[in-house]
């Protein structure tokens, strides 16, 4: 097992890039990007690193000089043979050849795309444009550079047995985690903890960690490069930046309203059983539900992003119910803010009700609260959307407004054609 203390002091770039695969990426981000290639290769998309917890001020903290260096090195990364033949020849949810021979002759010669990258106002202004197939797999390389080197940044001063003792503390805390969610039974958890991880030599350290300690009630990694490393299934769907951009294409309102569902039946016609999962609230989880077509109550389940979890899978069951469907045979994936006491909450609620399964992200890969002086290390909120799709902005409504992007004017607008209505602001931490 690596001793991540020493390799933190011994650090040595070229040992250590930041990101040392194209495969060192969520599964969801490879699966969409097949989607898009087959369906909109033609979309020219900008899109741009949002810092949601502006307190913190990453252009003071992190060296332009080596952010450059960083992302130079990504855009040098093309697939390894053994990268191409697991992604070509692996089974995936039960499917073999999940990715296409054109999609992959293309992913084979991929290099990213150029970027810019500016100071203003302590934040970093980082864009990528381009067609949508290359820009988009910029997004969770571009993600991990930024938190990685938030990390190290905090972390250069420290002593060798500073890091030593730090690292103690943190895999103590995440075995004490561990500890309490193996008392759950029935529990079914992945790690979706790449895009705002402490680092790389973590998140890994993390899911053997979880392999150890919770053996078959962990049941994957969302990190396609640690799940080739690790032997363990690789896990993702979709996410809110297909239907933000098909959104943005649609030319009438009427277009617009249907956007959300014509993601989903170029969805529907690739992929089927636990792929089919339903992500609703890009533009509000009750309007989505309310006006959704009657095949998509059949699909698979829900993964619950936004808002209060409670609240919306209690708003699928009426749904599911209302659509002669059984709850008890449908997943809910619970993937937004979690740590060990929702955890336990959501399971204890819903078990029995509904299938459950937990997407633990940055509280499981980043959780160094309170570790160092003035708690330097504790998680915060970056992301990093699409802006724009054939010049078009994009709008992000959410079931928390809090997390709601787009110019004013278009949320505005989105907010009148899908009928949202009022909504709780909840803080964003993660």
């Amino acid at each position: 097992m690596v001793d991540i203390a020493t390799r933190v002091w011994n650090h040595k770039w070229k040992i250590d890039p930041i990101v040392r695969s194209l495969i060192d990426t969520d599964f969801y981000k490879l699966l969409m990007c097949q989607s898009i290639f087959r369906n909109k290769p033609d979309t020219t998309v900008v899109f741009s690193l949002i810092n949601r917890s502006t307190k913190v001020r990453l252009a003071d903290l992190i060296d332009e000089g080596e952010l450059r260096e960083q992302l130079d090195h990504v855009r040098s990364l093309s697939l390894t043979r053994g990268e191409s033949t697991w992604l070509r020849g692996n089974t995936f949810y039960g499917k073999r050849q999940m990715f296409r021979s054109d999609f992959m002759e293309w992913f084979e010669g991929l290099r990213l795309p150029a970027y810019h990258l500016e100071k203003r106002d302590g934040q970093f202004e980082l864009t990528f444009e381009g067609s949508w197939p290359e820009v988009m797999l910029w997004e969770i390389p571009a993600l991990a550079v930024l938190m990685e080197l938030r990390s190290r940044a905090v972390l250069h001063d420290l002593g060798r047995f500073e890091l030593q003792v730090l690292y103690a503390r943190g895999m103590t805390r995440l075995w004490e985690k561990i500890e309490r969610l193996r008392r759950i039974d029935g529990l079914k958890i992945a790690d979706f903890g790449t895009r705002r991880r402490h680092g790389f030599l973590w998140q890994d350290w993390c899911v053997q960690a979880m392999q150890e300690g919770l053996g078959a009630k962990f049941i994957g990694t969302s990190n396609c490069l640690i799940a080739k490393r690790r032997d363990v299934e690789a896990i993702g769907t979709n996410a809110h930046e297909l239907p933000m951009v098909y959104s943005a294409l649609a030319d009438t309102e009427a277009d617009l309203r249907q956007a959300p569902y014509r993601v989903l039946k170029d969805w529907q016609e690739e992929h089927e059983g636990n792929l089919r999962i339903i992500l609703p609230d890009t533009y509000g989880t009750e309007g989505f539900l309310k006006n959704a077509p009657d095949w998509l109550a059949g699909w698979t389940g829900i993964r619950i992003d936004s808002g209060d979890p409670a609240t919306g899978a209690e708003t699928a069951i009426r749904w599911w119910k209302e659509r002669g469907e059984d709850p008890t045979k449908k997943l809910v994936i619970f993937s937004d803010g979690l740590d060990v006491e929702k955890i336990e909450e959501l399971y204890a609620r819903f078990n029995g009700r509904v299938k459950v399964s937990f997407g633990w992200g940055t509280m499981l890969t980043n959780d160094f609260r309170g570790l160092v002086a003035g708690d330097a290390l504790a998680p915060f909120s970056l992301v990093c959307k699409a802006l724009s799709a054939n010049g078009r902005p994009t709008v992000k409504l959410s079931d928390n407004p809090a997390k709601a992007m787009g110019p004013a004017d278009e949320i505005q607008r989105y907010k009148r054609v899908f009928g949202v209505g009022k909504q709780t602001v909840q803080e964003v931490v993660v």
